[in-house]
């Protein structure tokens, strides 16, 4: 079995000490303002993903932007047409990183955002600040993020090597999809 298994918000149990979870989604979306009405510009992030790799240095995945607690790694960081993409895993070896995947699998939290300082920024015709340039420091797993678009991927996934849909296999399961059935009707 593969050690990084993936589990993109499906219903299932999640990972056991050792089955590290493999997360993806987007940390922030080009052009869209956030919940204090800043906008992030297309290629804001590229300066400072160029600095990070040049160094050596890797984007910090967090719990809540709490710095004092780490839960995984981000192993793809980059911008892309939409916006910053991430890919990366819960350690499970992490006891807080095995109760965030519980979370997700439950589809109580999918929320992703990001911990940075602006180096460039203007003001559009709206009034609302664009982030042209920001130099970023983490990615955080959150329950309420600032962009409410900025979350993980919702995909059908694989949790501990074997292949489901939230719709299909037993009570729990059931259960689970009708939770995240509900979750998302009140996001409408």
């Amino acid at each position: 079995m593969d050690r990084a298994t993936e589990m993109r918000f499906s219903a299932g149990d999640p990972p056991r000490r050792g089955d590290d979870a493999a997360i993806e989604g987007y940390a922030s979306r080009f052009g869209l303002p956030d919940r204090g009405g800043d906008i992030v510009a297309r290629g804001a992030f590229a300066a400072s993903l160029s600095r990070i790799a040049a160094q050596g240095g890797k984007v910090r995945m967090l719990w809540q932007h709490d710095p004092a607690r780490p839960i995984g790694v981000w192993d793809e960081v980059r911008e892309d047409a939409t916006g910053l993409f991430v890919r990366g895993r819960l350690l499970a070896d992490v006891a807080r990183a095995r109760e965030a995947a519980a979370l997700i699998a439950a589809g109580a939290i999918d929320g992703l955002s990001i911990g940075y300082r602006a180096i460039r920024a203007e003001r559009d015709a709206t009034g609302r600040r664009v982030l042209r340039e920001v130099e970023l420091w983490e990615v955080s797993l959150v329950t309420f993020p600032m962009l409410p678009e900025a979350k993980l991927d919702r995909k059908q996934g694989r949790v501990q090597g074997r292949t489901h849909s939230p719709t299909h296999g037993g009570p729990d399961r059931e259960f689970a999809a009708a939770l995240i059935a509900a979750t998302e009707a009140l996001r409408v």
